[in-house]
């Protein structure tokens, strides 16, 4: 007997042996061990059962169902409560096993004990013990450790010591007499989050437009730090495209502006197992204009490293790489991590950022871009995503490309893990370890943690490589072995026991369990099991009839019996057998089909005037043996506590009925295994006299009965309801598969709504349910109560999958795929497909395939894009479909070999050219031609354009070039294309556009308005189309702001001239511009404008000044009292009346006995001379005819006299201040309260001139 994995079933470890005298309840204990034997089981289903599986369990009970399928896939235990052996009484052994350990890596933070993970089971329960850096560790002579009890977990205390003291590698084991199991190698090291290294960051002065890059370089951590920069304030500092932060932390500045300047760049490092944050010292940047710096400027920062960048930044620059270097790299990832591709350029403007995968596309679901797609990430990387990725920066000034060539190398991965294996006396067994990696991993055996080649010899032992066969194993040689697959980048370990054991079988379920199933819902009926060897199960119903795995059965892997649709047939007693050599158990459960709960009269729509009562009805039917409950809802939740609603057995009434009681009122029906729901509206209305007809949807038929069945055709008959006012117009009859798609109901077809009968054709192998509803002018009625299951029997299917399609998606294959056939129209069990090819013309016999539960097949091996002959029929176990059609399908295609010869290229204006060229021969096409597909780069001037593509379909040999550039020169290449791609180009082919007309110039203003001229601007073509040979000017004045204009006049200029004065116009006249550009080809489009000389009006004997020009045509009249200049002349007048008065009020009153008197009268403008110290009596003027500063008295360079040094004005007697005047008139006090005030105001202002001054200015 040949065992190769599992060699037990169970899903419960306690309820069968209640006769061990206690209950210990497993962590992974079947639920079923809370079942009492003879207790019963409900297995609760939907309204509508289906037979997906989506059923309503009891709580709890679908964890019975999951952990029994799971136990069944990868159950590796002995029930560790199974308490004593049936023949010996002697507990059950097993050897060891882990079930918790700490990770291989533990970085442990140094304010917390350490804790170490090492857990395992068996029987006898497993001892423990440790080792740190290979050698044992004494976990007894440590006070600092402690191992819990029961388990290898190790505590260690390090508050009062150096956690460095118990960094290493240490590795758990735990033994017992049948075996050892030992833990990864766990590596304990101390997080860290060293101090910043003491630095001077030097002041960075640099240059507007460079590249900058700020250094973070911050200390290694343990784990690494996260990095990111602020300002003093505790601000992020904000990241875009053109400033951003690499994956090392360096701050980027593709270009510096002067909004950079800041003193305070602060790198921070976040350490995130101790929860600090570092940060590093400020980084001061200045961005300086050089263009406007003057020699002293430059002399201060010459102390100062001036940091200029590579390149000079003087204007727009090309983009460059300033991570990486170069323009090729190369990486490393893992499989399985995640792969980060950096690239940062600099440039001016800011260069965009693209990626692309050279030879492949990138993976979508699994990449993202980050940083302003400055990192591509490619998460849980595979070999797949190795090769060349090419990073490619763009400004306007040209692109730049940098290629990261990355590797995948993986640490060992598991292809198949060694299973614990129960083997019984004298069988053999396999334990396999495959795994994978790159570097291939170097696989190692140990048998309880001793290399295999150094433990005792076992001649029933055989390794070879990743397998190690056990040979007709005896009592006694249990053991654990442990596979280790190790390469460069780390290992796998994992311990797999062999336990041998001769066990009889025993039954786990709990005998005369009752399960009880609502009809047309699944059952299953469990039969868990536990012996060495295997026990084999076999089901019997009644303690008579044999059960096969066979429709409508199922016995799964695990003994359990599954029933898809039951029946009240089915009912009954079940008995399993559970069978090894060493002898038989059985055990019986029961079995009770119930009647599904329906509501029969449903709660029906309600209008009821306000005050009134109203009644809901609702009547279930329910299985006599389950106790109902009725639960009542209002809008899905509970009623209102209201004593005016009454809840009786089949009714709901709501009395004295208010406006709070509109809503949705739904009657739930509960068993303890399904449930019923319905529901109605209530509205609530105001009384009125005469109650209208309300017409209603239909009720819903009923009774529907089956009659007159045979295999393809079944009648169904049925009663109609209500018609409610409107008369039914037709049936709708559905049908759901319960085999295929349960809880589908589909249309199946319509009757008039006369009949109460219809012929159905059904198909084979469908457990059909029908049900009708009726419509009428409202609308349909709620659906039928559904009709008994009538099931068709299995037959060969009536059709073939559709769409068949041969295409080849690879050189040197042929993918042949279809449209399956549903469930439905398989028309039995075991469909498959026969896949039949052969190359037409060339091959006579065909080639074929079988397959299920696929859409498609591979063909390998074929010659590239040929011709194949393709057929797919549909068969199952009761035959084969109809003889299917042949479909033509093309093998796999290539790139082409060849390009174009012969391009010729013939120029037909300035924006057309036609290109001609000779087609390939189609042999070197490889495939269906799409076409040809040119690809033009056109240069004007030194400025480079982007490249142009254009393709045609179908086999040509010549195409246009339409919207070509007038006086460009252009590059041209032609490729063939076929479904795989692009070959080889053609030889580049060059050739120019003529020169023609440029555009119109880019803006025409009028800047300047004069009474009789204007001055006119404008701005050159944005698109010359040739060499520009100047402008020309054409203009003609309106007449008497009509629509007609005057004579044209027209001038030229040279293509340097971009301004014109116009004079000698008229006024108060619009005019009409029109200016175009040209070249030798003539004259371009016109940019016109319009604008008008400035209004002169005569009102009241006062002629006005100019008023303001617009572009548009001037109205006639002007209002003069609202334009500004108006209001700033009169104002201008009132003022120098006023300073005519202030001069005539103070010569009045002044007497003549002071010299300044007579200067007065001497001169216009006088200088006051100030005081005399020793008697404070004015001074004499100088005789001087050219006013030369008084004694005393400065006057600066521009001719005016400061407050703070010149004697006061006359406006300073005329308005008062701090001198005062006697009664005689002479003058008292000091100037020197004036003068303070005066010194304050600095030398930004003059004095205030004079009153004869200010009236001079007016003149």
């Amino acid at each position: 007997m040949f065992v190769t994995g599992l060699k037990y079933v169970f899903s419960s470890f306690f309820a069968s042996f209640l006769q061990c005298g206690f209950r210990h309840l497993h962590p992974v204990d079947h639920p079923d061990s809370a079942v009492e034997p003879g207790e019963k089981v409900f297995i609760v289903t939907p309204t509508r059962p289906n037979m997906d599986g989506n059923r309503k369990w009891v709580p709890g009970f679908e964890a019975v169902l999951l952990i029994l399928l799971s136990h069944t896939a990868v159950a590796l235990e002995v029930p560790l409560d199974l308490c004593v052996n049936y023949v010996s009484g002697s507990p059950v052994p097993q050897p060891p096993t882990i079930t918790l350990q700490s990770p291989k890596d533990y970085i442990f933070d140094p304010r917390e004990n350490i804790v170490i993970h090492c857990e395992a089971k068996g029987k006898p329960q497993p001892s423990f013990s440790w080792t740190r850096n290979g050698s044992h560790f004494d976990v007894e002579k440590d006070s600092k450790v402690l191992m819990k009890p029961g388990s290898g977990t190790l505590v260690i205390d390090i508050s009062q010591e150096k956690a460095e003291a118990y960094e290493g590698t240490y590795q758990c084991t735990a033994h017992n007499e049948h075996g050892t199991a030992v833990s990864n190698n766990i590596i304990i090291r101390q997080s860290r989050s060293p101090l910043w290294s003491k630095e001077r960051n030097e002041a960075i002065v640099v240059q507007m437009g460079v590249s900058l890059v700020l250094q973070c370089r911050p200390p290694a951590g343990l784990p690494p730090p996260v990095i990111f920069w602020m300002d003093n304030n505790f601000q992020r500092l904000p990241l875009d495209k053109r400033v951003s932060q690499a994956l090392n932390g360096d701050l980027y500045f593709s270009n510096v502006l002067p909004e950079d300047t800041r003193s305070d760049y602060i790198c921070y490092a976040r350490f995130p197992h101790t929860q600090t944050i570092q940060q590093k010292q400020p980084i001061s940047v200045t961005v300086l204009d050089m263009e406007t710096i003057n020699a002293t400027v430059a002399a201060l920062y010459n102390i100062t490293d001036f940091y200029s960048g590579e390149c000079s930044p003087e204007g727009e620059r090309r983009p460059g790489f300033m991570l990486p270097l170069g323009t090729t790299s190369t990486q490393m990832v893992l499989r399985g991590e995640t792969l980060e591709l950096e690239c940062i350029a600099d440039g001016l403007p800011t260069p965009d950022i693209s990626w692309q995968k050279d030879g492949g596309e990138l993976p979508s679901s699994r990449t993202s871009f980050h940083n302003f797609k400055k990192t591509l990430k490619i998460s849980d990387v595979n070999e797949a995503d190795g090769g060349a990725y090419r990073c490619t920066a763009t400004n306007n000034l040209g692109t730049v490309h940098h290629i990261i060539k990355v590797t995948v190398n993986a640490a060992p991965f598991w292809v198949s893990a060694p299973r614990n294996l129960i083997l019984a006396p004298n069988e053999t067994g396999i334990l396999t370890c495959r795994v994978s990696g790159e570097p291939k991993p170097q696989i190692s055996w140990f048998v309880n943690g001793v290399p295999i080649e150094n433990a005792p010899e076992d001649h029933s032992r055989k390794v070879d490589d990743d397998t190690v066969i056990l040979s007709s194993v005896q009592s006694g040689s249990s053991a654990v072995y442990q596979c280790n697959a190790s390469n460069a980048f780390g290992y796998l370990m994992a311990n797999a026991f062999v336990s041998v054991l001769a066990e009889p079988p025993r039954v786990l379920t709990p005998p005369n369990r009752v399960y009880q199933v609502i009809t047309n819902s699944p059952a299953l009926l469990h039969c868990a099991s536990f012996g060495s060897p295997i026990p084999t199960i076999t089901w019997f119903k009644d303690s008579q009839i044999s059960i096969k795995n066979s429709d409508p059965y199922v016995i799964h892997e695990d003994g359990t019996l599954e029933i898809h649709v039951a029946q009240p047939l089915n009912s009954g007693k079940y008995t399993c057998i559970a069978t090894n050599n060493l002898g038989i158990k059985e055990n019986h459960v029961f079995l009770e089909v119930k009647e599904p709960t329906r509501i029969l009269k449903q709660p029906e729509y309600k209008v009821v005037q306000r005050g009134l009562s109203a009644v809901f009805e609702c009547k279930v039917k329910h299985d006599p043996s389950l106790v109902p409950t009725m639960t009542w809802l209002k809008d899905k939740g509970e009623l209102p506590d209201d004593e005016r609603f009454e809840v009786d057995t089949d009714s709901l009434i709501i009395k004295d009925v208010t406006d709070e009681d509109e809503g949705t009122y739904t009657c739930i029906m509960n068993t303890t295994l399904d449930q019923d729901s319905a529901s109605a509206m209530l509205t609530v209305v105001e009384a009125t006299p005469t109650p209208a007809i309300v017409y209603e949807k239909p009720d819903s038929p009923a009774d529907l009965e089956l009659t007159d069945q045979t295999e393809r055709t079944v009648q169904l008959t049925w009663t109609p309801g209500d018609e409610h006012n409107s008369p039914t117009q037709k049936f709708l009859i559905q049908y759901e598969d319960l085999l295929h798609e349960p809880g589908v109901w589909i249309n199946l077809t319509e009757v008039a709504g006369t009949s109460t009968t219809a012929q159905l054709n059904l198909s084979p192998y469908v457990y059909y349910s029908f049900r009708v509803r009726a419509l009428n002018n409202v609308g349909y009625s709620e659906p039928s109560q559904p009709s008994r299951q009538y099931r068709t029997n299995p037959a060969a299917p009536d059709e073939n999958p559709s769409d068949v399609h041969g295409v080849g998606l690879e050189p040197g294959n042929l993918v042949i795929s279809w449209t399956p056939l549903t469930g439905f129209q398989s028309n039995g069990p075991g469909l498959e497909y026969k896949v039949q090819w052969r190359q037409k013309d060339i091959e006579e016999n065909w080639s074929s395939k079988n397959v299920a539960n696929v859409s498609q097949f591979v063909v390998s091996g074929t010659p590239t894009y040929v011709p194949y002959e393709i057929k797919v029929q549909a068969l199952n176990d009761y035959g084969s479909g109809p003889d299917p059609e042949v479909v033509i399908g093309y093998s796999g295609e290539d790139l082409p070999l060849s390009a174009p010869d012969s391009v010729r290229v013939m120029v037909h204006s300035s924006t057309l050219a036609e290109v001609h060229w000779e087609p390939v021969a189609f042999p070197s096409v490889r495939g269906k031609l799409q076409g040809y597909k040119k690809q033009k780069l056109s240069k004007k001037g030194r400025q480079p354009q982007e490249e142009q593509v254009l393709s045609f379909s179908g086999n040509r040999s010549e195409g246009r070039l339409p919207g070509l550039q007038p006086y460009s020169v252009y590059s041209l290449f032609v490729k063939v294309l076929n479904s795989k791609g692009e070959g080889p180009p053609s030889p580049s082919k060059t050739f120019e556009t003529p020169e023609g007309v440029p555009e119109q110039p880019s803006f025409l203003n009028v800047v300047n308005h004069g009474m009789d001229s204007l001055t006119l601007e404008w701005g050159p073509p944005t698109n010359n189309n040739g060499r520009l040979a100047g402008y020309t000017l054409k203009y003609q004045p309106g007449i008497n702001y009509t629509s007609e204009l005057g004579p044209v006049k027209v001038m030229t200029f040279l293509a340097n001239e971009t301004t014109i004065t116009l004079g000698n116009l008229n006024a108060s006249m619009l005019y009409k511009f029109y200016l175009s550009a040209r070249t030798i080809k003539g004259p371009g489009p016109d940019i016109t404008q319009e604008a008008s000389t400035p209004t002169v009006e005569t009102g009241k004997g006062n002629p006005s000044l100019p008023l303001e020009v617009s572009a548009s045509v001037p109205s006639r009249q002007v209002d003069i009292a609202t334009q500004g200049w108006f209001i700033g002349l009169m104002c201008a007048i009132a003022l120098l009346i006023l300073v005519l008065l202030i001069v005539c009020f103070i010569k009045r009153n002044k007497g003549g006995k002071y010299p300044v008197k007579e200067k007065e009268d001497a001169h216009q403008d006088p200088e006051i001379q100030p005081m005399k110290e020793d008697d404070g009596t004015f001074g004499e003027y100088s005789d001087t005819e050219d006013h030369k500063p008084l004694k005393g008295s400065r006057t600066p360079s521009n001719g005016t006299v400061r407050r703070d040094e010149s004697d006061d004005s006359l406006v300073d007697y005329g308005e008062g201040g701090d001198g005062q005047f006697n009664e005689d008139g002479s003058f008292i006090g000091q100037y020197s309260g004036k003068k303070e005030k005066d010194t304050h105001e600095g030398n930004e202002s003059s004095e205030a001139p004079s009153p004869v001054n200010a009236m001079n200015s007016f003149v």
